[in-house]
């Protein structure tokens, strides 16, 4: 194909946002209509290399090496025929069809892109959303989320630079100085409250003596609600407290954050949690831009409202999906809930429309379908609770079969991105690697 020429008049998709449905979507996108030169298809994402959201606590817990996860966006493009664009959406042109692109920076300060426009027939919005801190005070200042890749890294390096600070200074580890508190009990919260008991002692265990982690470690996880996971079903909840309660997390349930402390965070019942780091998992809304864009319908927490097909309520060619996307289906009081597994069959089901909506054949509505929940405590334990898994039954599951199910998970979405041979493969070089690799990154 001359550059230019016939590409030109392919049909334009554009997808922002390369989490895990927007990668899958452009990867299954590029597979089927890009490599037959059916259509154009373009991923635009701020940053230069993926990785699965669920498994962000482990990246900043140091139980795992973003090295070994991350996908190159620029080389799975190439390799699933359709192209990569860095930049941060900033605004939208339904007139000429057309996004707006922020220029991009290198960590010198220097322009590495420009300020530009990405023309498009078919725009799909997989923005994702971040953690909403409800205008709490000091959160921005002195709290860090776990939404993208480089928030999680940044806390692991003050996790660690915090340990080293205190087995070198000169005085014993003050109170409060390697305490970590989480704010928002729901998976995220939880699972890096487990997380964190486990490799802080095992960083602690590599020699540096001074710290005595039963004394001087301490992880507090606070839930403004009754229960921790409040989303799933009380049983398990229940399971999970039980658990945290064993290996030594404090649990605060009830307890409503009023502001974060650079020393700690202030509770509305008079307590304070004095912490070294403060970790904000409480609560999501989808990113600010996103509010009323190009005149699109979008709630208060930003989402954009669709159609059952996943259209914008006032635009037919542009479409939304996953965390960003509000869509409450017929005979249901309340929108699909903002989970990994909505966003998967969200894609699933714009992988198979798309195609119909360029050929002009009518659009199937989309059916969400709630498989359960999973909560993995990594070593400790993993929880969960299969939705009509037997006989249209519930199931609950922990332990070993549930640590499995939690894994495969992870393995289906690198299925659906690189295929079966490459999974398996990557699958094994990440076991050999771990047996000559320390447990915890330690830097």
């Amino acid at each position: 194909m001359v550059p230019g020429e016939t590409e030109d008049k392919l049909h334009r998709i554009v997808v922002v946002g390369g989490g895990a449905a927007g990668l899958q979507l452009a990867t299954k996108l590029g597979d089927k209509l890009g490599r037959t030169h059916k259509a154009h298809i373009t991923l635009v994402d701020r940053a230069r290399t993926h990785i699965w959201k669920p498994l962000l606590h482990e990246v900043a817990a140091g139980s795992l090496d973003v090295g070994h996860h991350a996908v190159d966006y620029l080389h799975h493009a190439h390799r699933h025929h359709f192209r990569y664009r860095i930049g941060e959406m900033t605004g939208l042109d339904r007139t000429k069809r057309a996004i707006h692109l922020a220029a991009s920076h290198d960590t010198e300060g220097r322009e590495v892109t420009p300020v530009r426009e990405i023309p498009y027939d078919t725009l799909v919005m997989a923005v994702g959303s971040t953690t909403n801190d409800f205008g709490t005070p000091g959160v921005k200042e002195n709290a860090i989320a776990l939404d993208t890749q480089g928030q999680a890294v940044r806390f692991h390096q003050r996790l660690i630079n915090g340990m080293l600070r205190a087995h070198t200074q000169p005085g014993p580890v003050r109170p409060g100085q390697l305490h970590v508190t989480v704010i928002g009990a729901g998976a995220t919260g939880t699972e890096l409250a487990a997380e964190l008991h486990r490799t802080t002692r095992a960083v602690a265990a590599t020699g540096l003596d001074r710290i005595d982690p039963a004394k001087d470690l301490k992880i507090t996880l606070v839930e403004a609600a009754s229960r921790i996971l409040p989303a799933v079903p009380e049983r398990m909840s229940r399971d999970v407290m039980v658990l945290l309660d064993k290996i030594g997390v404090e649990v605060r349930a009830g307890a409503r954050v009023t502001e974060v402390r650079p020393d700690g965070v202030q509770l509305a019942d008079g307590g304070f949690i004095p912490s070294e780091l403060v970790v904000w998992a409480a609560g999501v809304k989808a990113p600010p831009f996103l509010h009323e864009i190009g005149g699109l319908e979008t709630t208060r927490n930003n989402q954009l409202v669709v159609t059952p097909t996943l259209q914008t309520t006032r635009d037919p060619d542009i479409f939304a999906m996953g965390d960003c996307a509000y869509l409450v289906e017929k005979g249901s009081d309340t929108p699909i809930p903002p989970r990994a597994q909505a966003a998967h069959q969200q894609a699933s089901h714009l992988i198979k429309i798309i195609p119909d909506k360029m050929a002009g054949k009518p659009l199937k509505a989309f059916k969400y379908r709630d498989f359960g929940s999973l909560v993995s405590l990594g070593e400790y334990s993993t929880v969960g609770s299969l939705m009509g898994f037997i006989k249209g039954k519930n199931m609950f599951i922990a332990g070993l079969f549930a640590r499995m199910m939690y894994r495969s998970l992870y393995k289906m979405h690198e299925q659906a991105l690189h295929g079966t041979v490459k999974t398996t493969l990557d699958a094994v070089a990440r076991a050999l690697t771990r047996r000559t690799e320390s447990r915890v990154k330690l830097h």
